[in-house]
Parts: C-alpha cells; sequence; structure tokens
C-alpha cells in the first residue's frame, strides 16, 4: 500500500509553505558553521529541518526522514522516505542573495513519487505527484520546446564544496557555452530543476549534488515533460548522489554528447 495520497501530499506542501518563513526573516541567520571547504550550516538549515521533521512526523508517522542536516545512515530504502533539503541554496541565503529554496521529496519502491520545492522569497511553490504533471502555485507547467543548443539557455554548477572539480567544471561550462545562446549559475539546484520544468532553462547541468538537492526537482521536471539522469543516461542515485543532467528531453542526447568530450 502506497503511503502517498492526496491529503499526504496536500499536507507536505502547507508544511512547507509554513516552514518558508523561517527563511524570509532579514535577520534569520544568527549562526553559520563550516562542514567543509565552502559547505555551510545555518541555524535556519537546522530550524527547518527540526520543523519539517516534527511536523512531517504527525502526518506520516511511519515515513522515514533523510534531512542533509543529519547522518542519514541506517535508512531502508524499500520503505517510504522523505527526503529533504532544508535550506537548497545556503550560500545564497548566508548572503541575502534572496535565492533559496526548501526542497521535500518522497520516496517509495526506489522512486520519487512527490515532490516540492518552495522559494518563498518569490512565493513560487512547485509541485508534482508521480503521474499528475507539475505545478506551479497550483497552475500546471510544461518544459521548452526549444530543439537546438544554439537556442538554448543552459545553467551549471561550479561545484565550491569539491573543489578539485573545478577544472572539469569550468572546462564543462565553457562546452556548454560554446554551443548554447548563454549560461547561468544560480548556486540552487532544486530551482535550476523547476526551472527547466517551467521552462525558463532548456537544461541544467552539475558535476556533484547529493539525493536532497535534485530528489523534489527530478520529479517535478519529469512530470513537466523533462528528462533527468546522470550524465551517460542511467538513473540518479537516491543513496550517493552524484553528477545530473536535466533537459526539456528534446536537448537531451545534444547535451549527453558534448558532456562526454
Amino acid at each position: 500500500m502506497t503511503a502517498l495520497t492526496d491529503s499526504l501530499a496536500e499536507g507536505a506542501v502547507q508544511t512547507v509553505l509554513e516552514a518558508g518563513e523561517l527563511l524570509t526573516d532579514p535577520a534569520a541567520v544568527q549562526s553559520i558553521r563550516s562542514k567543509g571547504e565552502t559547505d555551510y550550516v545555518t541555524n535556519v538549515d537546522v530550524a527547518v529541518q527540526a520543523f519539517l521533521r516534527k511536523r512531517l512526523a504527525a502526518l506520516a508517522p511511519d515515513v522515514q526522514f533523510m534531512g542533509e542536516e543529519q547522518d542519514n545512515t541506517g535508512l531502508d530504502w524499500s520503505r517510504p522516505c522523505w527526503i529533504l533539503d532544508p535550506v537548497d541554496g545556503t550560500t545564497n541565503l548566508i548572503h541575502s542573495f534572496r535565492h533559496s529554496a526548501i526542497s521535500l521529496a518522497l520516496a517509495e519502491g526506489g522512486q520519487i513519487v512527490f515532490g516540492v520545492v518552495y522559494n518563498p522569497y518569490t512565493e513560487e511553490c512547485f509541485a508534482a505527484c508521480r503521474g499528475g504533471g507539475a505545478l506551479r502555485n497550483g497552475v500546471p507547467i510544461h518544459v521548452s520546446d526549444v530543439s537546438r543548443l544554439e537556442d538554448s539557455l543552459l545553467s551549471t554548477g561550479t561545484v565550491p564544496g569539491r573543489r578539485e572539480l573545478a577544472d572539469a567544471a569550468f572546462r564543462q561550462m565553457r562546452a556548454l557555452y560554446d554551443r548554447c545562446q548563454d549560461v547561468r549559475r544560480t548556486g540552487c539546484a532544486s530551482l535550476d530543476l523547476c526551472w527547466v520544468a517551467c521552462g525558463r532553462l532548456d537544461g541544467y547541468v552539475e558535476l556533484s549534488l547529493q539525493p536532497w538537492d535534485y530528489a523534489a526537482g527530478m520529479r517535478i521536471a519529469a512530470e513537466a515533460g523533462g528528462k533527468v539522469t546522470a550524465p551517460d543516461g542511467s538513473p540518479l542515485s537516491l543513496r550517493e548522489g552524484g553528477p545530473l543532467l536535466a533537459s526539456n528531453g528534446r536537448l537531451h542526447s545534444a547535451l549527453q554528447a558534448i558532456l562526454k568530450e
């Protein structure tokens, strides 16, 4: 029996919307701790995760919980599991860049069946259930119909948490830039995936991400008609993370060819 119901999805979305208030207070960030080189956690990350974990447990007591700010070993992937990034774009938050999101997904049977990504600064809420299409603030969204790379707008990352990949990341960015209209770098993977879903971006590439970065966004992009895979076309892992390629579907093969170079 599936854990996902309409009422659970609605409850999860409402809970994420409420948690968004914890990000938008100008004085929200009171403490910053380094988890690694250019990898930070703030009091906001911790507060959002604690709030959502408690509320989600009340909504669905039997569903496990994976969160960025905790030890996730011991999860049983044969059982349903929430996957949360309490603040995707923590560096943006620290600098008041106002481009961060709460990203929450529900996995069942090794598949993402529900995802919600909320940007509280723009009050845009992207959500999708498997087989039900993708929505932005309740209105259906679809990927772009761009079919030529030279007409595309792409996004990529600079893997600041893994500086040993910087040369590869910038070579990749240059290869993409040479073949498209332009490249963007926003620092929030979940929103990049949602922007592919709603046609603001035609493709998105990243060399190293964690499951909580993309779990919700990949469901939303797929339901909007897009395609999200590893660069070699294989499925993304929900346990270990890795590189990612997302597109409107029409550009996927062409982008894969560039990434193989």
